[in-house]
């Protein structure tokens, strides 16, 4: 073996360049953000050869003196840590004083800057070896240009996409940028032509122009603030949804980031909200103080660690939820129909996910007229005897969703809105929906209802089985559900949640064995809650087959308006689909 020897200053500088400048997006990044740390208000951005060619960086911040151009491409030089202690409260989006002087190790790099009132000079690098400081001609502000990059690292070349393929990720880098600081004007051009210009707005108008009118019509504010946390943003109720997480935008302190557990919150807000294999729509704003969350564990600055990671996900978690608990109707957002056709739902959403399940978070704010224990008196499909059901509850009026107009293969609820649109709503899926928010909200005041049975049930399941759910009794009970053992492969129900009607509790029980297989012994509890309580749910609704009559059809359609997050069953699929003027034009061709 070699002796142990120190590397060259090149073969380090060029090291040390590959953790920071790993394709031509990361330098575009690393650039783009020291121009807004410089103060600038209007940022141009150009690519060739998707930015392996030529990158090209122009701004009208403060710029910079010939003494600090020549500082500025020297490693760990920087203007951003005013004194070490600042280290543990970075306040700027740079602070390394590593981007140009990686971006110079391994490409050839012009910097031309000018402060305001002064003159302009410029300074050449390749691959490290750094020029003499001329007098140049330029606006105020700095200007850099990057040209062949990994010309000196021919290896790491070699790795690069294609010029399409590398230059998306540029804009996308840029495009992340520009949604986190709107009140900056951004220009970027791919090979001369413009694929972004965004004029200076407030927040709202750069993420209608950056995410598009169907998130500006689907997305409802999200806000919360407490004593080292601020937020504010947008998310897309679940009727809008995309196949990867690509459109989850998370903003910390002015900085894009994708933190796994600020995503992981996202998730768990929306688990049953949207299909198995779909991904929310959102752009969340967070501010807390520096010193309560450290920047510096990534070499490309995406990931953060926060001093109380749980607080923070808590936060994200509740606002989100209230954010989400509107009732059906057009401040809704249904999706169209087409986009339900192209998407697969996947299989039934089982509820497990990561963090605190929303049946232990704060009750999130309802809409007006929600009750928790409100039941259709719908007619009941076994012929055992059971309780008198509950009087039809009187909700007189039309809301968003109309009037009922008929049922559909007994299956859907035909309406007419108040504006000539039809309203064509799933009766499952909607009633499960309501019933498993009315079962959360019981549950969150402690325990669901639970109605003796006249007859105790005997129910047979194989023996695994059988000890399965006796294993589980105490956490059944908090659901309303009463089970006792009754000898080998087989359990007695003694009750069952009153919301639920009279359902044979044979079904119900095998396929919460089939819940209670995928709990493990590290399974919270709450999340073995939420998952048995969209089971209960799905048993406790009324079916596909079953005939309802008008007055029945009203009251679901008043629910619906009334409850929390109805737009979607508890599997992530829709409850109801509109058809509006513009929908039939397109489907009979006049237009």
């Amino acid at each position: 073996m070699d002796r142990i020897r120190r590397l060259s200053a090149t073969t380090a500088d060029r090291i040390a360049a590959g953790e920071v400048v790993e394709r031509p997006a990361a330098a575009v990044k690393e650039l783009v953000e020291n121009a807004l740390d410089a103060g600038a208000r209007r940022i141009a951005v150009g690519l060739e050869g998707g930015g392996i060619s030529r990158i090209l960086v122009e701004d009208d911040g403060c710029g910079m003196s010939p003494a600090d151009l020549a500082l500025a491409v020297e490693r760990h030089a920087t203007s951003k840590l005013p004194e070490e202690e600042a280290l543990f409260r970075i306040a700027t989006l740079g602070f390394r004083g590593e981007a140009l002087p990686s971006i110079a190790a391994v490409a050839r790099l012009v910097l031309t800057s000018r402060l305001p009132g002064g003159e302009a000079h410029s300074l050449a690098v390749e691959g490290g070896l750094k020029g003499e400081i001329r007098p140049a001609a330029g606006a105020p502000g700095t200007r850099v240009e990057v040209r062949d990059l990994f010309f000196a690292t021919p290896a790491r070349r070699k790795f690069l996409k294609t010029p399409p393929t590398e230059a998306g990720h540029a804009v996308e880098a840029v495009r992340r940028l520009a949604l986190a600081w709107p009140e900056v004007a951004f220009r970027m051009e791919v090979e001369g032509r413009a694929v972004l210009s965004l004029a200076p707005a407030d927040r709202a108008s750069r993420l209608a122009a950056l995410l598009g009118p169907d998130f500006a019509k689907a997305a409802v504010p999200v806000s919360g603030a407490w004593s080292d946390l601020d937020l504010d943003g947008m998310a897309a109720l679940p009727t809008l949804t995309r196949a990867t997480a690509a459109e989850q935008h998370l903003v910390v302190n002015r900085r894009p980031v994708r933190d796994p557990l600020l995503r992981a919150a996202l998730r768990v807000a929306y688990r049953d909200l949207i299909a198995a294999g779909r991904h929310p729509v959102a752009a969340l704003f967070l501010d807390v103080p520096p010193e309560l969350v450290d920047v510096n564990v990534h070499p490309m600055k995406t990931e953060l660690r926060f001093r109380d990671a749980g607080a923070v996900r808590g936060a994200l978690i509740s606002a989100l939820r209230r954010a989400l608990a509107v009732g059906a109707g057009p401040s809704a957002a249904p999706p169209a129909p087409a986009e339900w056709e192209a998407m697969d739902p996947g299989p039934a959403a089982t509820g497990f996910a990561e963090g605190p399940s929303p049946l232990t978070a704060p009750v999130a704010a309802r809409p007006l007229g929600w009750q928790p224990g409100l039941r259709l008196a719908l007619p009941n499909p076994r012929p055992e005897p059971s309780p008198s059901p509950p009087s039809l509850p009187e909700m007189a009026g039309e809301g968003p969703l109309g009037r009922p107009v008929g049922q559909l293969l007994e299956t859907y609820i035909l309406a007419e809105a108040p504006d000539g649109a039809l309203i064509l709503v799933d009766q499952h899926a909607a009633h499960e929906r309501l019933t498993h928010e009315a079962l959360k909200a019981q549950l969150l005041e402690g325990a669901v209802r639970s109605q003796p049975l006249l007859l105790p049930a005997v129910v047979e399941l194989p023996g695994p089985e059988t000890q399965r759910l006796l294993a589980a009794a105490p956490t059944l009970a908090r659901l309303g559900l009463e089970v006792e053992d009754f000898g080998a492969g087989a359990v007695l129900v003694r009750a069952l949640p009153a919301l639920l009607g009279n359902p044979d509790p044979a079904p119900l029980l095998r396929d919460l064995c089939a819940e209670l297989a995928e709990w493990e012994e590290t399974t919270a509890l709450e999340r073995r809650l939420d998952a048995a309580v969209a089971r209960l749910a799905c048993h406790g609704s009324i079916r596909a087959g079953r005939r309802l009559n008008p007055a029945e059809m009203a009251a679901l359609l008043r629910q619906m308006e009334a409850t929390p997050r109805a737009s979607t069953c508890s599997h992530g699929r829709p409850t109801w689909l509109r058809f509006g003027k513009a929908e039939f034009e397109r489907m009979f061709g006049r237009r």
